[in-house]
């Protein structure tokens, strides 16, 4: 039972036979074994040397199991992550032997990764495009501090965020921060996979794109291969839709083609309350004039001749 930590039969015999007796000779232990008292001086001398016993004949004791069989269940664990971590070092070479040199480079180790990918930045002169998705690991939004440099010497910023990805924590609060700093992000329903691409010269994303928690990761160099991943995200940016600050602290508004401005939809939450027409222009301190050409532009933008249509086309579109 004790062999896969190191212990051979006869050792395992001998020790359980000691702890039961507390402390014994090599007599005692030989004659409860039914083991030559040659074996047996033999074995209690690698329980000694192992730190599973001590003391001398005739005075053996054993030492506590759950510290010195710990150590070595703890020490065979270490020795199996060790194995575990090298066959995934030798199945990743496996997998990228043939990979053309100079256009693919993997990258394994999690704080290389972390470097190159402030490198990258680092060394942009026009732009930077990312795909974002949720619960970002290696680098968190937060501590991309290359991000906030490169905006600031001029380098244009553009990411697609995933929208699952906006209820993380303070996610909404770091997207405010990011578009006031400059940059251009759209939201879209899903992103497949995160990546970031510099300047048409170096794409980074993940080795295992199913696997958030690994950090593996390819950075591609200029080829046909990056031209397609760039045609990807600019494909993806054109069905995004902007992200703009919302008027509270932590809102975001969704820009879409026909959408409303916050006049708009105050204007439309009012008419609809049954309010008057003067009693809207005060409130919004407008002159009526310019409350009826904002009510017509609502009719333009719903495609209807009435009020009593808008309203319909209002409540079908969650205008308000």
């Amino acid at each position: 039972m004790l062999e896969p930590i190191g212990l051979c039969a006869a050792e395992e015999d001998v020790y359980r036979h000691l702890v039961a007796l507390r402390t014994a000779g090599v007599a005692e232990l030989a004659e409860a074994t039914g083991r030559s008292a040659a074996e047996v001086t033999v074995v209690l001398a690698a329980l000694t040397e192992r730190g599973l016993a001590s003391g001398g004949d005739p005075g053996y004791v054993p030492a506590p199991p759950s510290v010195s069989l710990g150590a070595l269940v703890r020490r065979r664990q270490a020795d199996l992550r060790d194995a575990e971590l090298a066959v995934a070092a030798l199945a990743e070479q496996y997998r990228t032997a043939g990979l053309p040199s100079g256009v693919i480079e993997v990258i394994s180790d999690g704080q290389a990764v972390r470097r190159r990918f402030f490198q990258i930045q680092e060394a942009a002169r026009d732009e930077v495009r990312s795909m974002v998705v949720p619960d970002l690991r290696v680098v968190p939004h937060r501590q991309n501090h290359a991000e906030r440099a490169a905006l600031r010497r001029g380098v244009r910023y553009r990411a697609l965020l995933d929208r699952r990805a906006l209820a993380g924590p303070e996610m909404a609060a770091d997207v405010r921060a990011s578009l006031a700093a400059g940059q251009q992000i759209r939201v879209v329903d899903a992103v497949p996979v995160k990546m970031m691409i510099v300047d048409d010269e170096t794409a980074l994303l993940p080795l295992h794109g199913d696997r958030d928690d690994s950090p593996a990761s390819l950075l591609i160099h200029r080829s046909g291969l990056l031209s397609v991943l760039i045609s990807y995200f600019e494909s993806e940016w054109e069905r995004g839709y902007p992200l703009l600050a919302g008027p509270g602290t932590d809102d975001l508004v969704e820009s879409r083609p026909g959408d409303l401005d916050e006049l708009d939809r105050r204007v439309l939450a009012l008419l609809l309350s049954g309010l008057t027409d003067q009693a809207i222009a005060g409130q919004l301190g407008m002159s009526a004039r310019t409350l009826h050409r904002r009510i017509r532009q609502l009719m333009g933008k719903a495609g209807v001749d009435t009020r009593v249509q808008l309203g319909w086309v209002a409540a079908r579109k969650q205008w308000a």
